[in-house]
């Protein structure tokens, strides 16, 4: 089973950005689509961002939309989030997974990582 390491959180100041990396290890994610979801204290685990096997198509939560950036590198078996112009509201633990899409439309993950916190200061 592939297992999934995040990496690349921290403490920033609002306005600064940051790069998360995902790692997959035990097989490829190459055939997968891919996604990141965050968990802020108190809240559900909300999406933010996929992107195909391909990394042709990407998808935000509107909340992140010309903020967040989605990448991947199938060579390194990685996917990446680029998180720009960071608000506290963005404060959470960041996880990645094997992302799909249910039929009415959310998209939802398994094969969880252990997640990287981020914490955005104001």
């Amino acid at each position: 089973q592939v297992q999934l390491v995040e990496s690349g959180g921290g403490l920033v100041q609002a306005g600064g950005s940051l790069t998360l990396s995902c790692a997959a290890s035990g097989g490829t994610v190459s055939s997968e689509s891919m996604g990141w979801f965050r968990q802020a204290p108190g809240k559900e685990r909300e999406f933010v961002a996929a992107i195909t096997h391909s990394g042709t198509i990407t998808e935000y939560v509107d909340s992140v939309k010309g903020r967040f950036i989605i990448s991947r590198d199938n060579a390194k078996n990685t996917v990446y989030l680029q998180l720009n112009s960071l608000k506290p509201e963005d404060t959470a633990i960041y996880f990645c997974a094997i992302a799909y899409r249910t039929e009415s439309g959310d998209f939802r993950g398994e094969n969880w990582g252990q997640g990287t916190q981020v914490t955005v200061s104001s």
